[in-house]
């Protein structure tokens, strides 16, 4: 493992030192307005252990967005959630509609719901519903000891919405910009007179424009739960949902050639659709059943399980632009998918916890299961027809025939074996260590030509931690985690591909003293990830490639006054990739920036005008390079805010407007550019009881 080197100007910051513990609690949805504004609880989370723990006290790197905050910014789409948290970075393909993307510490990462994988696979996106969620988790970094097969950016979780004890309930309305309009209801509490058995019905009915011509989305949603504590012992709660979009997808894709290069017929306007109206469509369902179970055996053990059973039907097709074919002339290509992704995920644990005079031990022993499996008809074609790039007319194109298409099938199969201990020592020290086993199956089957790749491996994870607790608040840590990621197909030998592999190695410090309302976390890291296909001198793709990001992260959440709270984030992340079979330098990671930092300020009006809150904050993202056509994009800035008022009893009126000054920017570019979001102005009016 390389040392991990930062320019002077961060050394100086060590010793501040990262990663992120608590946040404001989960309030129920009426509770929020009449609660006192507090960061003072920690928030408990099981995404970083599997073990429900204060983030304050786990020497893991890990942000919690909760459903306050997803209200209050009016988060849309999952991607929009982290976007005040530091070593985050997303909107890089503008306000796409049919995928969620982030990059995470310049690494892609995993995506989970309610403890499961979300499966993704090529353009099969299983995409959540925000107003559905209770708070959304963050895990920074490599996961694999808990998580399995994965990126090394780390995993995030997605929290559905859950029965409540206490009756309660909302009904929104949202109208705004590019027409978009939304109803949404959300009520909860105790079936009848019993005290064991509770629902949740939350249900969603959202159409829109997108922000390029064109491009639009209907969504209804529908997700109801169920809990019911067999005992004081056991308890098993159900969820399910539906989803249903009827879309024609925002394909952001744009050469650099009238975006961030000059052209002698000026610019290309980011609303341009380079797509065919009325033949462009995205048609996606998804439904989903599972149940979490619980069960106490006595003081010390407890046996945790959660199931859920996927499936996504996709109708896909997408023409955008391919590339450069003469002055004006741009030739497209076309994305056509027609299938159906199911999925299988259990994961079954143990936790014992018990006791010294001066130790406290956690032991978590699981054994989880993944299966996926798609099945369709497909077609990838880079040169489908022409179209003027400054100036589009449509009809120009020959639909695609049944002959063209190619039936696929992928299968997954992936057995988890994991252990972690954490020890609590004097209340001073925590110890944390775990291994895993896993065995995955990749198998990718091009049933049209009879041909298949495939990838097969055992994988042994590893990962461990120390943490000290100060009376201060001030508690540094040590930890160091592994990931893998299988590659499916085989070398020019006829070997298969040995699987991605990214360790991290971090320092942090998380500060949380009972003087303040909040906490301040930093942190520096380093990140390699070996075995990355590239071409090779000769041509042929070989596993020489290494990515590496050293990183600094400083985030803070807390009240400056009892009035005014703060979030605050800044990222440093020197992402490279480096192609060791053709001796060139290492060169700047597409897409990530080596400079990012958000602030957001929040002010409830508790003497001049009760009732009233506002909002606002200022995003800033550094210039990026593009290693395809040797561009660099210039960074950006862009601000949002947010006014709020209760009035009545249970009505609460609120504006959201993000890029207020209705910036135009290149967001990034990795041989093709994107346009950031435009300035959007959504009105909610909520009743809540």
């Amino acid at each position: 493992m390389p040392a991990v080197v930062l320019p002077k100007p961060l050394a100086l910051a060590i010793r501040l030192t990262l990663s992120i513990g608590i946040a404001t609690a989960s309030t129920p949805l009426l509770a929020q307005d009449e609660a006192e504004t507090s960061l003072d609880a920690l928030v408990v989370s099981a995404t970083a252990l599997k073990v429900e723990t204060p983030l304050v006290e786990t020497p893991r790197p890990a942000s919690v967005v909760d459903e306050e905050e997803l209200l209050e910014r009016n988060v849309q789409s999952l991607d929009e959630t982290f976007r005040y948290r530091a070593g985050v970075v997303s909107g890089h393909y503008g306000a796409d509609n049919d995928t969620d993307w982030f990059k995470i510490r310049g690494f892609d990462q995993a995506t989970y719901q309610d403890g499961l994988r979300i499966y993704r696979e090529g353009f099969y996106q299983w995409l959540p519903e925000t107003y559905g969620l209770e708070r959304v988790e963050l895990l920074k970094g490599p996961a694999s000891i808990l998580y399995g097969e994965a990126p090394p950016g780390g995993v995030i979780n997605a929290i559905s919405k859950r029965p409540t004890d206490q009756a309660q309930g909302e009904l929104q309305i949202q109208a705004g910009t590019n027409e978009h309009r939304q109803l949404g209801l959300d009520t909860s509490g105790p079936i009848g007179d019993s005290d064991s058995v509770s629902y949740r019905l939350v249900g969603l009915y959202r159409s829109a424009d997108g922000d390029i011509d064109y491009t639009e989305n209907e969504r209804y949603y529908v997700a109801p739960s169920l809990r019911w504590d067999v005992s004081e012992d056991t308890s098993l709660t159900f969820l399910a949902s539906l989803q249903k979009d009827d879309a024609v997808p925002y394909n952001g894709f744009k050469l650099a050639y009238g975006t961030i290069q000059d052209t002698p017929f000026g610019k290309v306007e980011p609303s341009t659709f380079y797509g065919e109206p009325g033949y462009d469509t995205n048609e996606r369902t998804q439904f989903s059943v599972g149940y979490s179970l619980s069960h106490r055996f006595n003081n010390t053990w407890e046996f945790q399980q959660d199931t859920r059973y996927s499936e996504l039907d996709l109708l896909l097709r997408s023409i955008y632009m391919s590339f450069q074919s003469g002055p004006r002339e741009g030739t497209r290509g076309i994305v056509y998918r027609d299938g159906d992704l199911s999925s299988w995920t259990v994961d079954n644990r143990l936790v014992g916890t018990w006791f010294t005079d001066r130790t406290e031990n956690t032991l978590l022993i699981g054994v989880d299961y993944q299966e996926l499996e798609t099945n369709g008809l497909e077609l990838d074609n880079f040169a489908f027809s022409t179209i003027d790039i400054f100036d589009p007319t449509y009809g120009n194109f020959t639909p695609v025939s049944p002959a063209d298409l190619t039936r696929r099938n992928i299968t997954k199969e992936q057995t988890g074996l994991y252990l972690q201990n954490q020890l609590r020592l004097d209340d001073r020290w925590i110890f944390l260590a775990g291994a895993r086993y896993d065995q995955a199956e990749v198998v990718d089957r091009n049933l049209t030509a009879d041909s298949r790749q495939r990838a097969d491996d055992d994988q042994i994870s590893l990962s461990g931690g120390v943490m000290y607790l100060a009376d201060n608040g001030f508690s540094p840590y040590l930890s160091w985690t592994e990931s893998f990621q299988p590659i499916a197909g085989v070398d020019n030998n006829g070997n298969l591909y040995e699987p991605r592999v990214g360790e991290q190695l971090e320092f942090g410090v998380k500060y949380a003293p009972n003087s303040l309302d909040g906490y301040v976390t930093a942190a520096i890291y380093n990140i390699e990830e070996e075995n990355s296909l590239v071409t090779s001198p000769s041509g042929f793709q070989v596993q020489e490639g290494v990515r590496e990001t050293q990183g600094f992260e400083l985030e803070s959440v807390a009240y400056l006054t009892e009035q005014l709270e703060l979030t605050a984030a800044y990222t440093y992340n020197d992402a490279t990739t480096d192609n060791t079979s053709d001796n060139q330098p290492a060169a700047a990671a597409n897409l990530i920036p080596r400079h990012s930092a958000s602030v957001w300020l929040d002010y409830a009006f508790q003497d001049f005008a009760p009732g009233l809150k506002l909002g606002g904050g200022a995003r800033y993202v550094g210039s990026t390079d593009d290693s395809f056509t040797g561009t660099e994009v210039p960074s950006y800035t862009v601000v949002d805010l947010m006014a709020q008022y209760q009035f009545v009893d249970n009505w609460i009126a609120q504006l959201n407007v993000n890029n207020v000054a209705d910036r135009e920017y290149v967001a990034s570019c990795e041989f093709y550019c994107y346009y950031g979001e435009e300035r959007s102005v959504v009105g909610t009016l909520s009743y809540r009881w």
